[in-house]
């Protein structure tokens, strides 16, 4: 039987930079934020942590620091995607290698692949490692789908282990055809518990980056059968889940992170600053909620 990763909330964690690269002291306090507040574990250099404008050297580096920091408190997963299979592997070796508990995997870009193309990939990406493989569908980002049919096929290997859906018209479909030895996990925030009703173990979130603990807590009072509890929750949230994607991610996460007082920086080009009518929203929100 395979074990997930994780169960309850993953915080899909901002990388803060400075003019001069990443600032490893912010990474850490963001980091024993996260564990303080509940989190179950850490996702690094994923689509929110700007992995996309890293270096291979920077990238394998933030893994390797956030490896080093939590020090086995909780399960440290390593965004190891790309476009290119062959340059998909070397990252994902590279994140096994300084000691990734498991890989975050995205469905390739741009080029796209068919559903064949997709198979291939994941499998020589899993092949080539032997930490679990979380494949990452997010048909929004990518505008390609990772299909039910293609993820039990792929759910059929070893050592991969779970996707992050973001496309939620088909997560009962992936739970019908996976079985429950197959971890389905929310990507999107306000679909947690509609994830999670349909057979889902958690939620890889942004806006954990903010409110780990209820995050953590709206995840695990369902799983724990406090459904009541867990949608006070989810309806808490939605105000300042809009707020945090008024712009694309992590454009407005970044700036909540700093209105919290941590220093995440700025977001790298082409992702500019948060326009003041958005930034005013997010504040307002944040107060609204209590956090500042």
């Amino acid at each position: 039987m395979k074990k997930p990763v994780f169960t309850g909330s993953a915080v899909a964690i901002v990388t803060p930079f400075s003019d001069t690269g990443v600032d490893y002291q912010a990474l850490a306090e963001l980091i024993e934020f996260q564990i303080a507040g509940g989190s179950d574990a850490v996702v690094v250099c994923g689509t929110t942590g700007e992995a996309s404008t890293m270096p291979d050297e920077e990238h394998i580096s933030v893994i390797k620091f956030a490896v080093e920091t939590v020090n086995k408190r909780i399960p440290v997963i390593a965004g190891a995607g790309s476009n290119d299979t062959r340059h998909a592997v070397e990252l994902s070796k590279a994140a096994a290698a300084v000691g990734a508990d498991a890989l975050l995997s995205v469905t390739p870009y741009y080029n796209k692949a068919t559903q064949k193309g997709l198979y291939g990939h994941f499998k020589l990406i899993a092949d080539s490692v032997k930490i679990p493989v979380i494949l990452y569908n997010v048909p929004g980002r990518t505008n390609l789908n990772l299909n039910p049919e293609t993820v039990k096929a792929l759910a059929e290997i070893d050592n991969i282990v779970a996707v992050k859906e973001c496309n939620f018209g088909q997560v009962g479909d992936v739970v019908n055809l996976c079985g429950p030895d197959f971890t389905v996990y929310s990507g999107d925030d306000n679909m947690v518990l509609p994830v999670m009703s349909l057979g889902g173990k958690g939620v890889i979130s942004v806006m954990a980056n903010i409110i780990p603990r209820d995050t953590h807590d709206m995840a695990m009072n369902f799983l724990r059968g406090d459904v009541a509890g867990a949608i006070k929750l989810q309806l808490q949230t939605l105000k300042l889940i809009k707020a945090l994607f008024s712009e694309v991610n992590p454009i407005p996460v970044k700036a909540a992170v700093n209105l919290l007082g941590f220093k995440a920086g700025q977001c790298r080009m082409p992702l500019t600053e948060l326009s003041e009518r958005n930034l005013e929203i997010l504040r307002a929100e944040m107060k609204a909620y209590g956090l500042i």
